[in-house]
């Protein structure tokens, strides 16, 4: 799978994940457009349930896609099968949220990252996978003596490492960062975040960084996509998202980020007051409207295009 310079790395078009349940179906990805361009991280914030999680697992043919395209170097990987799909599931990997999760506790550390290697046979012998695995694990920052340890014996950074590892261990070129740093303290957090950008300049990887943390999505990306309920909102450069925001979700969720000054102190959030449209079978309108302090009438009839405003800035809203 060679990889062309001139076409983003990732992109999708009009991709939606439906899901049904009891009552109908539940919209959890609903028609998403995006770009990440090669050696570059998109940042996909919102709140908890609006969709970012499944959107990377779709992504990554994890959860099979109801409609739309998944493109990879050009190429639609919703019609991968067979050596294709295992050719992209290789240059494709991800990190989970819950590193004491999504590791196997009964396997050692130096087991967990070899894993990968011995599924897809890419190593000649034994000799060959636990240099690998040892040069993975310097490579993540994780000493010699935890080679032979079990997942209950580290902290979360460690383990963490361990997962970003195991991610690294087939060479590939885009990974999915999903909340990888939610579960663990703000001083770890820093440590991995910082790992994963030495990491990014170092082999040239892509990143879609996901979280509901606009200070960490500030730190970590060059482009973010706010999402609301299986629908991307606004989506923007990062110094022109934080610069000016124009959708009235994104304003919210900016102005609930702590200030870390005492002029600020009497700067009050803008609350997002209303009921949350129903994700199961929602109407054909603004998915914000029935919490936006701004809708109009306009907004209850008919679902809002993304628009470039300038800049690289899109939004989904009806006042532009």
């Amino acid at each position: 799978m060679s990889e062309n310079k001139n076409i983003p790395l990732i992109e999708t078009r009009g991709l939606k994940t439906h899901f049904k349940v009891a009552r109908g179906t539940v919209h959890a990805v609903d028609g998403v457009d995006l770009t990440i361009e090669a050696g570059k991280t998109l940042g996909v914030v919102g709140e908890s349930g609006c969709g970012k999680s499944t959107l990377g697992r779709t992504i990554l043919r994890i959860l099979e896609p109801t409609e739309g395209a998944v493109l990879f170097n050009g190429e639609d990987v919703t019609k991968f099968r067979g050596q294709e799909l295992l050719n992209f599931k290789r240059n494709a990997q991800i990190i989970f949220q819950d590193p004491y999760s999504s590791i196997d506790p009964r396997l050692t550390v130096s087991q967990i990252i070899a894993q990968p290697m011995i599924v897809n046979k890419v190593c000649a012998n034994k000799k060959e996978r636990e240099a690998k695995v040892a040069a993975l694990m310097d490579t993540v920052g994780l000493s010699e003596r935890v080679y032979n340890a079990y997942p209950h014996e580290l902290d979360g950074g460690r383990l963490q490492r361990v997962g970003v590892a195991r991610a690294l261990a087939l060479n590939p070129k885009f990974i999915v960062c999903d909340e990888p740093v939610s579960a663990l303290d703000v001083s770890i957090q820093a440590q991995i975040l910082n790992l994963l950008m030495d990491l990014q300049d170092e082999l040239g990887l892509t990143y879609m960084f996901i979280t509901h943390d606009l200070s960490v999505v500030k730190h970590i990306s060059d482009e973010i996509m706010v999402m609301y309920l299986g629908v991307c909102v606004e989506r923007a450069p990062k110094r022109e998202l934080f610069k000016n925001p124009l959708h009235p979700y994104t304003q919210a969720l900016l102005s609930a980020i702590p200030v870390p000054n005492l002029s600020a102190r009497n700067k009050k959030p803008e609350l997002i007051r209303g009921e949350v449209t129903n994700p199961i079978d929602p109407p054909d309108a603004c998915r914000f409207a029935n919490r936006c302090p701004l809708a109009t009438e306009e907004c209850h009839h008919g679902t809002p295009k993304l628009k470039n405003v300038g800049e690289n800035h899109y939004v989904a809203c009806n006042r532009f």
